[in-house]
């Protein structure tokens, strides 16, 4: 699980909203996803989690940075190979209900990329169709019916299956299972876990629920404002996060065994600056508890403190 599937290189996404006004939702971001691998990605809402992976799998254009995808800079493909990337990056949508078309039977949007990409036809595509369904626990029956007749948990499992379709290597899971009912979360996730031993798949998991993070992460990216705060690998980054805005996260997870250790609740000051009028220096200082005068002035360098650990922070430069 060493060779990295994915890099990415100085990401940048930027969104012009006015003459004078550009959001950064994305500003330099460089991380490296392993082959086999789930990596983690997590952040308060508007942080820049899900344009990053929107990004990655091609659905927004960067304003900057570079794609490398099996030791091959994606933007220098020609377009045959291009095409043939983009069939293996695919992505669940958080969405269940607004990702899937609603005048369409389940079967033809399961088939959506088999067709764009010419895979199989006739008996063979509805056998595709069919084996899809069984994958992600439905019945062959479901391929006739349409989205509402589906309840929320079924219907991610469409989207999973839609996903499946092409054979892909490495799926973006953009907040998979936020939209579900808790007793449906574990179903979901459970499933994916699966499908990525059977499928040999590599994952990037957007979420907002960093128990669940915890459970299915071999490593975790913390985003905060469009910037990368910190990397670590799951157990690490839970056992001894570096950087305040990490440890501020995790102690506001809840814990199931009250008798159980428990962290200190951090409360953060006031709500995320605009992304379109950033802080200077450090994005995070206007709500640290540790800023420091050379947090406004400087931008702290993105460092490894330990061994596979990194982070942003002058508390560590």
């Amino acid at each position: 699980m060493s060779e990295a599937l994915l890099q990415v290189e100085g990401m940048k996404k930027y969104f012009k909203i006015k003459k004078d006004q550009t959001v950064k939702s994305v500003d330099d971001i460089s991380i490296e996803i392993k082959k086999g691998e789930t990596f983690g990605l997590v952040g308060e809402s508007g942080s820049g989690k899900s344009t990053l992976g929107k990004t990655i799998v091609g659905l927004q254009s960067p304003t900057a940075g570079r794609i490398i995808y099996n030791g091959v800079d994606v933007e220098t493909l020609d377009k045959k190979s291009k095409i043939n990337v983009n069939r293996e990056m695919q992505i669940i949508f958080q969405d269940p209900y607004a990702s899937l078309n609603p005048r369409m039977r389940v079967g033809d949007i399961i088939a959506e990329g088999i067709d764009a990409h010419n895979l199989a036809k006739g008996k063979a595509r509805q056998d595709r169709i069919f084996e899809l369904l069984d994958r992600v626990g439905l019945r062959p029956e479901h391929a006739r019916r349409y989205p509402h007749e589906f309840s929320g948990g079924q219907r991610q499992r469409i989207g999973i299956a839609r996903a499946l379709a092409v054979n892909p290597k490495f799926i973006v899971a953009d907040e998979p299972i936020s939209a579900l009912d808790v007793s449906i979360q574990a179903q979901v996730i459970n499933l994916m876990e699966d499908l990525k031993k059977q499928e040999e798949l590599t994952y990037l998991f957007i979420a907002h629920d960093l128990g669940m993070v915890k459970h299915i992460s071999d490593r975790i990216g913390v985003m905060y404002l469009g910037k990368m705060m910190e990397l670590a690998n799951s157990y690490d980054l839970f056992a001894e996060p570096l950087h305040p805005y990490t440890q501020a996260l995790l102690s506001a997870i809840p814990v199931a065994n009250p008798k159980a250790a428990k962290r200190e609740r951090i409360v953060l000051a006031g709500d995320p600056p605009s992304p379109v009028n950033p802080p200077s220096g450090c994005r995070f200082r206007t709500r640290c508890p540790h800023a420091m005068s050379i947090c406004a002035e400087v931008v702290p360098a993105w460092k490894e403190v330990k061994p596979n650990h990194w982070t942003a922070c002058h508390l560590y430069n």
